[in-house]
């Protein structure tokens, strides 16, 4: 079980290192195909100390208002005993043993996010202390001084980004003391999840119900029922908080309030922080069980698309201008192998050159009428002409000249068609060329250069 959540966990990470928050993306999002819980409630629902108790650390910032303004993704591993420390994604090798100190991180990289305002930010911080939780801001109704309007709808806007998906757990934390049917987290769990079928409620501040009553019909599941069994849980009160109480004394006072508590006695077995996180541990394992083959497939699939977008883009060249100069020339000398390929028969497109020289020439040629040309009578004339005042003595050479002169004459149209038809063919073989060198293809420009220079050279 701790394998496929520590597995998990790095594809958490690797997500949020590579920018996936889960939101829209041209490609499929790996983050919101994987499993993780995430921790909803209004403010001052005890959001924070149920997290604490499971962790079993007081390490989460206080105060008043809103002070979760950024999703803090907590990732819990077994450890050996005397070990315990905490480790943030973005100081990657520092270990925290002083769990004061990692409230002071969570605080200040909040700020360096957000800025020193009251505003909040989906950027999620990952803090790797083996179960996934997802702090999400404390949903609230009104917005305090320095924050905007917009607030109230920016949070819950936030929060159901991150629990509408369907492969997250819903933690909906309500206080006890409170009318449930106005609770935030089970309106919103309810909206996201009507079925109830992945919302898990926990009942916060049972020991502060007004006396007389209690909260047996949530527990038992006789009122506000949910598919899975609600959890109550006692956390430690803002004096335990300032006396410094452990989670161990606290742990314990929790028990023992359950176990003493007539009302609670006989619910002692699956109530508390302690069997919330190994009931919330074990089903997120049969989750990711369950999700192992969509991931691996969504994995698989989107790996194929960016190795298909890298291969067009190209392989990258040097920086420098030696570099630059040697890639060019590479390239060059790959487009020239393919042209003269085209030309010696390897690929398609030689032949056509050969046809106008074996066929289409002489074609034209025989269709010139030459018998005009050859006659007695127009040689006679013709060297007559060349002869002048001057007659020949041995042979009429003046007269040949002028003979095959105007054979040349009558030959020159065909010749050009035939220079024409070749140079179309030059032209479209190195068309294809250029077409088929995919190195020039990651470099447009270079690649209208080449063909242009090409064209030039063979005008001129």
């Amino acid at each position: 079980m701790e394998s496929l959540i520590t597995l998990v966990n790095k594809l958490q990470r690797a997500c949020t290192a590579l920018g996936d928050h889960g939101e829209e993306s041209a490609l499929p999002t790996l983050w919101d195909s994987l499993p993780a819980i995430a921790v909803v409630g209004g403010q001052s629902s005890g959001k924070s100390s149920v997290l604490e108790s499971i962790v079993g650390k007081d390490f989460l910032p206080r105060g008043s208002g809103i002070v979760t303004r950024r999703p803090l993704v907590l990732q819990l591993h077994k450890i050996d005993e005397g070990r315990e420390y905490a480790e943030f994604m973005h100081l990657p090798r520092k270990k925290f043993t002083d769990f004061a100190l990692v409230r002071k991180e969570i605080q200040d990289e909040t700020d360096r996010e957000t800025g020193r305002t009251k505003q909040i930010s989906p950027v999620p911080i990952h803090l790797i202390v083996n179960l996934t939780l997802i702090d999400l801001p404390g949903l609230t109704k009104v917005a305090v001084e320095g924050q905007p309007d917009s607030i109230v709808q920016d949070i819950e806007n936030m929060v159901r980004s991150y629990i509408e998906k369907p492969n997250c757990i819903i933690l909906a934390i309500s206080p006890a003391n409170q009318d449930l049917a106005t609770s935030d987290a089970i309106k919103i769990a309810r909206e996201v999840d009507p079925k109830g079928e992945r919302t898990f409620g926990v009942l916060t501040k049972i020991d502060l119900m007004d006396k007389g009553t209690d909260a047996v019909d949530i527990l038992e599941g006789r009122a506000f029922r949910l598919q899975f069994p609600w959890i109550g849980v006692v956390n430690r009160s803002q004096a335990d908080i300032n006396k410094s109480v452990d989670m161990i004394a606290a742990r314990r006072r929790e028990r023992e309030y359950f176990a003493n508590t007539p009302e609670y006695r006989h619910l002692t077995h699956r109530m508390g922080s302690e069997h919330l996180g190994k009931m919330l541990s074990k089903h997120l394992e049969q989750v990711i069980k369950s999700r192992i083959p969509g991931i691996q497939s969504l994995i698989n699939k989107t790996i194929a698309e960016l190795e298909g977008e890298l291969n067009r883009l190209g392989k990258p060249i040097a920086a420098d201008a030696g570099g630059k100069l040697y890639a060019i020339m590479e390239i060059s000398r790959i487009f020239d192998q393919i042209y003269k390929e085209h030309l010696d028969g390897v690929r398609p497109g030689g032949e056509k050159i050969y046809n106008v020289f074996d066929n289409q020439f002489p074609a034209a040629l025989k269709r010139l009428q030459f018998d005009k040309h050859l006659s007695m009578e127009n040689v006679r004339k013709l060297i007559t002409e060349a002869d002048g005042y001057q007659p020949h003595l041995i042979a009429p050479e003046q007269g040949y000249r002028r003979l095959i002169e105007s054979c040349l004459v009558s030959i020159r149209g065909p010749a050009e068609a035939a220079v024409d038809a070749v140079h179309a063919i030059l032209k479209e073989l190195v068309h294809k060329a250029i077409n088929e060198t995919v190195e020039l293809k990651q470099y447009p420009s270079l690649r209208v250069e080449v063909e242009m220079q090409l064209l030039i050279h063979w005008t001129e």
